[in-house]
């Protein structure tokens, strides 16, 4: 995730691990993004995973893609366990054999009962991998450039009239061609049936266009919160949980605007030809549980993708995360396929957009 901190969609239904305890003794290596992402993992469910089964938890950095774990497991040097992975990344690494495949059976019910396939939020439960955080792309606002009426919707955004400054972008579609179909009329459940449409396309690029001459491009998600928090641009798309963070850790005037929210989610998968599959996928079933993932809520604004962890947090975090259900209402999920089965074309066409 690229809060990266931190996907959404025509998904498949959850398989997942043994819960059978660790060997203690054991050590797991488990690839995330390192920063305060990491930091939640570890103290919700690497630390209490390790007290539970004595299996140490040895925490490596990655940029997320493939290439590290294709190098690995093509070659047979296995070094990594469990890796954090984007859906999009989840599902081709899943079809080329980098994935071990999920025991849905195996996965606890929640702790109201509920059992694992209705507790998970759809599309939480993959064939080689399982839910761990939704996160999601939103529009974000410096407050200080609006001192009178503050936007709103998602169409105040591509309002340069109403709500006139500089506009943040980044340098991928992912995502953006979205809001800007959304943003010129379409509904929700068209979106992506229009955007397999040339002329569907070419709508989304029109709405751009709207906007392109007060565009400012961010590549990542700090470079993003410094135009925003030094009023280099006025709004930008963004992920939420770096403008939570900056919202409350930096204490920066900015807000985040819900409205068509497009979430994506993180997954726990463990890596084909790992030599600790057991205990790896004994970690996977114990860090998705109910407990673990409400825990981790409270040091990390993203929600927990089972429906009774979203029961246990905070009442004072519950407002702030993307599965609050007044910021879910009119949430998108992100369509990874769509994407997976899309992208070239449409990364090209916007990479010349980007140079007009």
């Amino acid at each position: 995730m690229n809060c990266r901190p931190t996907a959404w969609v025509s998904y498949c239904l959850l398989v997942m691990v043994s819960t059978a305890p660790a060997h203690a003794g054991d050590a797991l290596t488990v690839a995330s993004y390192g920063g305060q992402y990491t930091e939640s993992q570890s103290k919700a469910q690497y630390q209490p995973f390790t007290a539970k089964t004595g299996t140490a938890i040895q925490s490596v950095d990655y940029n997320g893609g493939l290439a590290e774990l294709i190098a690995q497991v093509r070659s047979g040097t296995v070094s990594w366990d469990v890796v954090d992975v984007e859906q999009q990344d989840l599902a081709k690494g899943c079809a080329d054999g980098l994935f071990e495949k999920i025991d849905q059976a195996a996965l606890p019910a929640g702790a109201n009962g509920v059992p694992a396939p209705a507790d998970f939020l759809p599309g939480a439960l993959q064939p080689c991998g399982v839910g761990s955080v939704v996160w999601s792309n939103v529009i974000a606002f410096n407050q200080t450039a609006f001192p009178q009426a503050k936007p709103r919707t998602l169409e105040d955004f591509f309002d340069l009239k109403a709500f006139p400054g500089k506009r943040g972008l980044p340098k991928r579609p992912n995502a953006l061609l979205e809001w800007a179909l959304m943003a010129d009329g379409v509904p929700a459940k068209d979106v992506y049936a229009t955007l397999s449409t040339a002329q569907g396309l070419d709508r989304a690029f029109a709405k751009l266009d709207t906007i392109k001459d007060q565009a400012v491009f961010w590549e990542t998600g700090a470079q993003m919160i410094q135009l925003l928090a030094d009023g280099e641009v006025a709004m930008s798309t963004a992920y939420n949980g770096r403008v939570q963070g900056a919202i409350s850790d930096d204490k920066k005037p900015l807000a985040i605007i819900w409205d068509r929210q497009i979430w994506n989610a993180d997954y726990y998968a463990v890596v084909a030809g790992t030599k600790n599959r057991r205990s790896a996928q004994a970690f996977v079933a114990f860090a998705t549980g109910t407990e673990p993932l409400a825990t981790q809520t409270r040091y990390l604004t993203y929600g927990p993708v089972r429906r009774s962890a979203q029961a246990l947090v905070d009442p004072s975090l519950a407002p702030e995360l993307p599965t609050a259900p007044g910021n879910f209402q009119s949430a998108l999920p992100f369509d990874a396929k769509w994407w997976t089965d899309h992208g070239d074309v449409v990364n090209e066409r916007y990479a010349a957009w980007l140079a007009q």
